[in-house]
C-alpha cells in the first residue's frame, strides 16, 4: 500500500502560493474539474473522483489532525463509467459530494494540488507521496513539512478533515 505524508491549508491568496510554487519549475499535470463522490464505509473514507485528468476510486485512512500527517491509501484507477457509481451509490449511499477546480504539479514524488472548492474556498494540499517503500517515511515526511514551511503555513491553517468533512459540518 502505497504510503502518503500530506497536509491541506486555507488560503486566502492561491495565487500567490501557486507563483511560489512556479519559481521551484514544477511539472504542470494540468487543470481537472473534479467531482468527489464519497460513500458510506465502516472506516476510513471511500471516494469516486471523477475528473477530465484523474479519475479513480480511492479508499484511505488518516488520522483527523490538522498539519503533516501520514495516510494510507488504496488507489484504482479507472475509465469513466457510470455504472461503477451507481452500484457504489446503492450498495453503500452516498455521505457528501464534493466539486472542485484543482492545478495539478509535481516536483519528483510530491504532488501539489491548488484547489477551488465550491462552497468552501480555496485550499492548498501537497502530498509526498512513496508508492513503493523506496524513499521511506521518514523521507516524505521531512518533504512535506519543508514545503509547509516554504508557503509558509501557519498553524491556523492547517484543515484536520477532508473536504467532505468540511461541507457536511460547515467547519
Amino acid at each position: 500500500m502505497p504510503i502518503n505524508f500530506e497536509f491541506k491549508a486555507r488560503t486566502k491568496d492561491i495565487n500567490e502560493l501557486e507563483t511560489k510554487l512556479l519559481s521551484l519549475h514544477p511539472i504542470f499535470k494540468g487543470e481537472d474539474m473534479q467531482c468527489d463522490t464519497y460513500f458510506n464505509v465502516p472506516k476510513g473514507r471511500l471516494k469516486l473522483r471523477e475528473g477530465n485528468i484523474e479519475n479513480a476510486l480511492i479508499y484511505y485512512e488518516r488520522e483527523n489532525t490538522p498539519g503533516t500527517k501520514q495516510s494510507q491509501i488504496l488507489l484504482y484507477k479507472h475509465s469513466p463509467d457510470s455504472t461503477l457509481k451507481e452500484i457504489l451509490s446503492v450498495s453503500n449511499g452516498v455521505s457528501s459530494v464534493v466539486t472542485k477546480q484543482r492545478k495539478i504539479y509535481f516536483i519528483d514524488n510530491v504532488k501539489f494540488h491548488f484547489d477551488k472548492i465550491i462552497g468552501l474556498g480555496n485550499f492548498v494540499e501537497v502530498e509526498a507521496i512513496d508508492t513503493d517503500g523506496s524513499i521511506g517515511l521518514e523521507k516524505i515526511k521531512a518533504q512535506c513539512d519543508y514545503y509547509a514551511a516554504f508557503f509558509g503555513i501557519r498553524r491556523e491553517d492547517y484543515i484536520a478533515v477532508s473536504y467532505s468533512d468540511l461541507l457536511t459540518t460547515n467547519l
